[in-house]
């Protein structure tokens, strides 16, 4: 759909993503993520609020919860009533990784080795012979709750060709015995990996009864190519949303007729079925919370909602230039020419007409083209918290992203300029009558 482009100054492109940069690197795991966006809204005047303390919310505030690894933030507008609505921008902190399970000091022949478990869907040939980190939650023996994460620790090395001479033609990885990385050397009798962890956050091994631990890649993102056309970064899918989200709630003001609000969950990528993760109760307990605290009852909650929107932001394909025919023959988003606009029949997306226009209007307003994104036939496609949100609370759904290459691996391929336009777009969206 044809849009009005505004052009960016090249120095706030680059300095958006230099800034992308430093939050992915500030978010190894999804705890460290909610965190990192509590931190930053909390520099832009939002005031945290405990979920088993009462809650005072009125016209004006600022403020936001966390719930492990997901975050919700608010504003209310000065003029907020009982059946004010909802614009809520939409994302996921998680991604595909690999956990550390129990007893985790593993070894053999030598070698020190971290055991793990597949968590989502990695591409795991990605994550292949690239320094990894260990980041996420310790709970302590007094259930104190802790963040620790490790620098370049772990590494996944790949068997060399000499050892395997078919490896260029067909590599084959076991899940189980060929994704275990080193990260020493010695007996693993005498080893303790939770230790490694436990020192960079200044705790007592000895205190951890719990953890909920993964694994990042430990290179930073980085901006690269022609006219620096390129973004690479681990945890794109789906921090570039999380990073727009957040950007865009901490300029957006409290002059709109609705509660802007970001949203962002946990375990989207192993089907959010839990408290933190969209399917959960996270999202309704807090719009329920501040629908009373403004005096609402059952039928302007209703109004409410009927009212309201919801933008799903995740990553999406960009059409790939040496495998073209996975893609839809007409339909080929590209990297480097806007957000997406996700559709799909079969509603693996919510989008539909009227949030298709919906969304292409807020891009206008940003002066920001959009693309539309639809799977091949022969190629099904995933699916976003976006149909979870639209069932849960019957909120109007678009759903929107970035195209990128290289989803779910290690490290994943953005266009810069897509990153500054997907802020833009959320803060049309917060700003939008």
């Amino acid at each position: 759909m044809p849009q009005t482009a505004v052009v960016p100054a090249r120095a706030d492109v680059l300095a958006h993503a230099e800034d992308l940069a430093d939050f992915v690197a500030a978010s190894p795991s999804s705890f460290h993520a909610a965190a990192e966006v509590a931190r930053r809204l909390q520099t832009a005047g939002f005031a945290p609020l405990e979920e088993t303390a009462p809650w005072r919310t009125e016209p004006g505030a600022r403020q936001l919860v966390v719930r492990d690894g997901a975050v919700i933030a608010w504003i209310v507008p000065e003029g907020a009533g009982a059946d004010t609505a909802f614009h809520i921008f939409g994302a996921h902190s998680d991604s595909p990784a690999f956990a550390l399970k129990p007893r985790p000091t593993t070894g053999r022949a030598g070698w020190l080795q971290a055991g793990v478990e597949v968590y989502g869907g990695p591409l795991l040939n990605s994550w292949l012979d690239r320094e990894l980190r260990l980041a996420g939650r310790l709970v302590l023996d007094d259930g104190t709750r802790v963040l620790a994460a490790t620098g370049a620790l772990l590494r996944l090395p790949q068997l060399a060709i000499h050892l395997d001479r078919e490896a260029n033609d067909r590599l084959t990885l076991d899940r189980q015995r060929h994704t275990q990385p080193v990260w020493g050397l010695g007996d693993a009798a005498s080893a303790d990996l939770l230790a490694e962890v436990a020192g960079t956050a200044d705790v007592d091994a000895a205190r951890i009864r719990g953890y909920d631990l993964v694994t990042a890649d430990a290179a930073r993102g980085a901006v690269f190519g022609k006219d620096d056309a390129f973004f690479a970064s681990g945890r794109l899918d789906d921090l570039a949303s999380v990073h727009a989200g957040v950007t865009a709630l901490a300029a957006a003001g409290t002059d709109a007729g609705h509660i802007s609000m970001l949203a962002v969950f946990d375990h989207e990528e192993i089907g959010s079925a839990t408290r933190s993760g969209a399917a959960g109760p996270f999202l309704q307990d807090v719009v329920e919370r501040i629908q009373l605290a403004l005096g609402a009852e059952r039928e302007e909650q209703l109004r409410a909602l009927a009212a309201s929107w919801c933008v799903s932001s995740d990553v999406g394909h960009s059409v790939h230039p040496n495998y073209v025919e996975k893609h839809d023959p007409v339909v080929q988003p590209l990297l480097g020419s806007g957000p997406i606009l996700k559709i799909n029949a079969n509603q693996r997306y919510a989008t539909d007409a009227a949030g298709a226009a919906a969304w292409h209007g807020w891009c206008e307003a940003a002066g920001v083209t959009s693309q539309e994104f639809v799977s091949n036939n022969a190629v099904p496609c995933g699916s976003t918290i976006g149909p979870i949100t639209a069932t849960r609370l019957g909120i109007r759904t678009v759903d929107v992203g970035i195209p990128i290459l290289s989803m779910h691996s290690a490290r994943e391929l953005a266009g810069t300029a897509d990153l500054h336009a997907l802020t833009r777009a959320a803060g049309a969206f917060f700003a939008a009558a």
